[in-house]
């Protein structure tokens, strides 16, 4: 009879514990912040620097204004464009790149870039969609 009392001291202990557990529900609120001031645009990753002019097709950019990539993106749901994915650091670019707050230099147009040469093709959320140039 002791082994009974025991499992029942036990059991209700167990639903004690489990009915004063509090209920948590996840909640994640993320500030993403303005997106980054690129005169050329800025790379789809974080930490989301400054891309070099050459890196973005001309088709990423309306009006002479970039139409943001990831979390600042702000194209058509099924929109696609080109990039130089050699201009990129994680494909071991690590030449010049303008600073947040630069201005575009002079000449070089944002809505035809000279001698593009444009080797992915990626949505604004930062995936290669494939098809190359």
């Amino acid at each position: 009879m002791n082994r009974f009392k025991f499992f029942a001291l036990t059991a209700v202990a167990a639903i004690c514990f489990m009915a004063a557990t509090p209920k948590t529900q996840a909640q994640v609120s993320v500030d993403i912040g303005v997106a980054p001031d690129c005169p050329y645009g800025y790379y789809d990753v974080a930490p989301y620097d400054c891309a070099p002019y050459g890196y973005y097709g001309s088709e990423w950019f309306t009006g002479g204004v970039f139409i943001g990539v990831g979390p600042w993106f702000h194209g058509a749901a099924n929109f696609q464009g080109h990039v130089n994915n050699r201009l990129h650091p994680e494909h071991g670019y690590n030449g010049p790149k303008p600073n947040r707050g630069d201005k575009p230099e002079p000449g070089k147009r944002l809505d035809k870039v000279a001698h593009f040469k444009g080797n992915e093709v990626r949505d604004g959320r930062g995936h290669a969609v494939g098809g190359k140039r």
